[in-house]
């Protein structure tokens, strides 16, 4: 709710950088796309290799 009254700030007080960014916004969305999604198999995989390193600890606390 916040962004969207800034937003209607920035149109009331210049709104040619408003529409600007408007138009620019769904654009840069849509090339850091490919960053977040490099992001989440990045974070997947390094659960997954903590994941391994834990594991035998894991099961002897589990036999204790």
């Amino acid at each position: 709710m916040i962004k969207f009254l800034l937003f209607l700030l920035l149109l009331v007080f210049c709104w040619p950088l408003a529409l600007a960014a408007l138009v620019l916004y769904p654009i840069v969305w849509l090339l850091l796309l490919p960053f977040r999604i490099v992001g989440i198999a990045v974070e997947g995989v390094l659960e997954l290799v903590w994941a391994l390193f834990t594991l035998p600890a894991r099961l002897l606390r589990g036999l204790a």
